[in-house]
C-alpha cells in the first residue's frame, strides 16, 4: 500500500514542487499565459480525449456531475453557518469552502490512483465545479461573466462535443484523436507547475485559523461527499473519485478572485496554503481507505 501511496501523490509532490522551487528561485514564470493555454487549449483537449476514450457509463457520469451541484449547495450552506459563527464576510468563506482545487490536484490524483476511467469521471466533477466557479464564483467575488462567454468557454464545448460522441458511440478520426490527446497531455504537469508557482507567490497570515478553517473544509467535503454518493447509490470506484474530489483543499482561484475583489485576500491565502499542505496528510488517508474499496488497490 505504502508503494502505491507513493506512486500517487510522488509526482504530485514532485511536479508541484518545480513550480515552486522555479519560482522561488526567481526565475520568470509566465502564469497568465500559462493559465489562459490550460484553460483555453489543454484542458478542453483532455476532456475531450478522456471522455471519448474512456469506457464511461453515461448514467454514473451524469450522477458524478449531479453529485457535485449537490456537494457545493451543501457546502455553501457549511460556509455560511460558519461565517455567521465567526462573524466573517461571508463572500469570503463561502466561495473557499464551495470550490475546491479539483483541477490541480484533483485530476492528478484521480488519474493515479484511479486510472483513466477515475479520470473520466474527475473530469465530469471537475467541468460541472469549474462552470459554477466562473459563474457563481464570480458574482460572489463582484467581477460577474455573462452567460453568452461562459457557454462559449471552451471547456463547455469541449464537453459537449464528447458527450455527443459518448452518446452517438462515435469514434474521433485517429488524426483528431492524437491531436486531442496530445494537447491534453499537457494539461495535468501545467497545472501542477502553476499549483507550484502560485502557492509561491502567496504570502498567508492567521496561520492558526487558516488551518483550522481549511481542515474542515476538506472533512466536511469528504464527509459530505461520502454521504451524496451513498444517498445516490454509485458504484465503488464513482463513490471512491466522489469523495477525494470533494475533499481537496481550497483552490488557488479563490485566493486570485479575493485579490480581484479586495475581500480579505490574506484570510483566503491562508485557507489555500494550509489547506494543501493538510491535503498532503488527508489524501494519502482517504487513499488508504479508498483504493481497495474502488477495486484499483
Amino acid at each position: 500500500m505504502l508503494v502505491e501511496l507513493l506512486a500517487v501523490m510522488a509526482p504530485v509532490l514532485i511536479v508541484a514542487g518545480i513550480g515552486y522551487g522555479w519560482a522561488r528561485s526567481g526565475q520568470p514564470y509566465p502564469t497568465d499565459f500559462v493559465t489562459r493555454l490550460v484553460l483555453n487549449v489543454s484542458t478542453p483537449c483532455l476532456v475531450l480525449s478522456t471522455l471519448s476514450r474512456a469506457e464511461v457509463d453515461l448514467g454514473v457520469f451524469s450522477q458524478v456531475a449531479l453529485a457535485c451541484v449537490i456537494i457545493t449547495g451543501l457546502m455553501a450552506m457549511v460556509g455560511l453557518v460558519l461565517s455567521r459563527l465567526l462573524a466573517t464576510d461571508a463572500r469570503v468563506l463561502v466561495p473557499a469552502y464551495m470550490f475546491p482545487n479539483t483541477g490541480n490536484m484533483g485530476l492528478p490524483i484521480s488519474l493515479y490512483a484511479f486510472g483513466e476511467a477515475g479520470l473520466a469521471l474527475a473530469v465530469a466533477f471537475f467541468v460541472v465545479l469549474s462552470v459554477g466557479h466562473f459563474s457563481v464564483g464570480l458574482m460572489l467575488s463582484g467581477a460577474a461573466q455573462s452567460w453568452r462567454r461562459l457557454l462559449l468557454n471552451p471547456v463547455i464545448i469541449s464537453l459537449c462535443v464528447a458527450v455527443g460522441v459518448l452518446l452517438l458511440d462515435l469514434s474521433l478520426p485517429r488524426w483528431l484523436d492524437n491531436t486531442v490527446s496530445l494537447l491534453g497531455s499537457l494539461s495535468i504537469p501545467m497545472m501542477l507547475l502553476t499549483l507550484g508557482v502560485s502557492l509561491s507567490s502567496i504570502r498567508p497570515r492567521q496561520i492558526g485559523r487558516g488551518f483550522a478553517l481549511g481542515g474542515l473544509r476538506m472533512l466536511c467535503g469528504a464527509a459530505i461527499g461520502w454521504g451524496v454518493a451513498v444517498m445516490l447509490g454509485l458504484p465503488p470506484l464513482a463513490h471512491a473519485v466522489l469523495v477525494m474530489q470533494a475533499a481537496m483543499p481550497v483552490a488557488v482561484f479563490n485566493y486570485l478572485f479575493a485579490v480581484r475583489a479586495g475581500r480579505s485576500p490574506e484570510t483566503v491565502a491562508s485557507l489555500v496554503i494550509c489547506s494543501t499542505l493538510l491535503s498532503f496528510v488527508l489524501i494519502p488517508l482517504l487513499l488508504v481507505w479508498w483504493l481497495p474499496l474502488s477495486g484499483q488497490g
